[in-house]
């Protein structure tokens, strides 16, 4: 097929679709963030057995993603992204009747399984669909849509908690999904997907293997890990912060506190133009170092300086976060969905695993020790990019 150009009325609608896809996904994904501390105090658990309603549903995203990742290339994708969004978006409204912990955490493993199917697909979609030229930006758009979606959803159900209760701030997100749903599936274009020559075609296995033996692509695996392990840490437990002396701020001011993800949306479309630009490696490392300046900023006693780091932290994680998935789902290896797939996995189970484990370090040290922790992750990520970037340099023509 022709890759469809910038400009083009099926790239904007592409474009469009990606962005509400992005958005309904981490609405559903990250809605429950902003509530963790209601929860913590509704159910008489720790803040780090509070992160379980978080970490499970972006655990179970994380292993489900492998698995389609593997068999994504046999379905109809606009059919399979759609479907995920229905059935997620019912999983939530009905996860608003659930009064047991138990069955919570149940509802939101099985969310994470069903949400598999928008970021296992979409980027694969992209880079299927789009000239390469402007794929920095599609994909930097389809970010955008992501963190207005979180946004979105942790200020909804924040808002709706202060004035209702959770169950109705979880089935109010779970609703505007499901509306916002429809709009996905009218935009989004069937486009002819690229084939693949039936001798590069290999098992679930092989498949995942060839990944890793990409020179270069494991340290974007590794970058999607680190990148999230920070972010989810410290989106977790800064509701817990500043709801504490000396802040006393509400739940739905501490909802409003995720408006910088405005920030994130601005920074992944502008930061991917950028790195279209002048090069992914250089601007990858520009963004994680705007990342680490800002988690250290989160330090000051002062809330507005506090909200000023989490908004540079947002901004630089969100650009490199844009920029590490356009440049796997490009990479130039034959099975870009498995690829991102591997990616995104990552990119879950660093978020999953170190957004839970790091709650015990939060409630020994406190909050510097997610901050030195956050810092510690920064510099490996860094150190990671400019692996990568060597690889690539090297690989380049004379």
């Amino acid at each position: 097929m022709t890759d469809i150009h910038r400009g083009t009325t099926a790239f904007k609608k592409i474009n469009a679709a990606l962005f509400i896809g992005g958005f309904c996904t981490f609405a559903i994904l990250w809605g429950m963030q902003s509530l963790l501390p209601e929860i913590a105090e509704e159910f008489s658990v720790s803040p780090a057995l509070s992160s379980l309603v978080q970490s499970s549903t972006t655990l179970s995203l994380a292993i489900t993603l492998l698995i389609i990742g593997a068999f994504a290339h046999k379905f109809d994708q606009k059919h399979l992204m759609t479907t995920s969004l229905v059935v997620s978006s019912i999983l939530v409204i009905f996860s608003g009747f659930l009064s047991s912990f138990g069955l919570l955490i149940a509802f939101r493993i099985l969310q994470g399984i069903t949400l598999a199917g928008i970021p296992a697909v979409a980027m694969a979609y992209l880079a299927n669909a789009i000239e390469g030229k402007s794929l920095g930006f599609s994909m930097g758009l389809y970010i955008s849509g992501s963190s207005i979606g979180g946004m979105t959803g942790r200020i909804v159900s924040g808002f709706l908690t202060d004035y209702f209760s959770w169950n109705v701030a979880v089935m109010g997100v779970g609703l505007i999904s499901l509306l916002a749903t429809a709009l996905f599936w009218y935009l989004l274009p069937k486009v002819e997907k690229k084939v693949v020559p039936a001798q590069k075609q290999t098992g679930m296995i092989r498949s995942f293997l060839s990944s890793f033996k990409v020179p270069g692509l494991p340290y974007l695996f590794l970058n999607g890990f680190l990148l999230s392990a920070g972010f989810v840490s410290l989106y977790n437990y800064i509701g817990f912060v500043l709801m504490d002396p000396p802040y006393y701020l509400s739940q739905t001011l501490v909802g409003f506190i995720f408006v910088v993800y405005l920030v994130g949306t601005f920074s992944s479309t502008w930061m991917g133009m950028l790195s279209d630009k002048y090069g992914k490696g250089r601007i990858l490392k520009l963004s994680i170092s705007i990342l680490f300046i800002g988690g250290a900023l989160t330090l000051h006693p002062n809330l507005w300086l506090i909200v000023l780091g989490i908004a540079i932290f947002t901004f630089g994680f969100f650009g490199a976060h844009s920029i590490c998935s356009s440049w796997v789902s490009n990479y130039g290896n034959e099975n870009n969905t498995q690829a991102t797939s591997i990616y995104l996995f990552a990119y879950y189970f660093g978020g999953s695993v170190v957004g839970t484990l790091s709650g015990t370090l939060f409630y020994a040290v406190g909050w510097s020790g997610i901050v030195a922790m956050i810092a510690a992750l920064a510099v490996l990520s860094f150190l990671s990019a400019f692996r990568v970037t060597i690889i690539k340099k090297h690989q380049q023509p004379a």
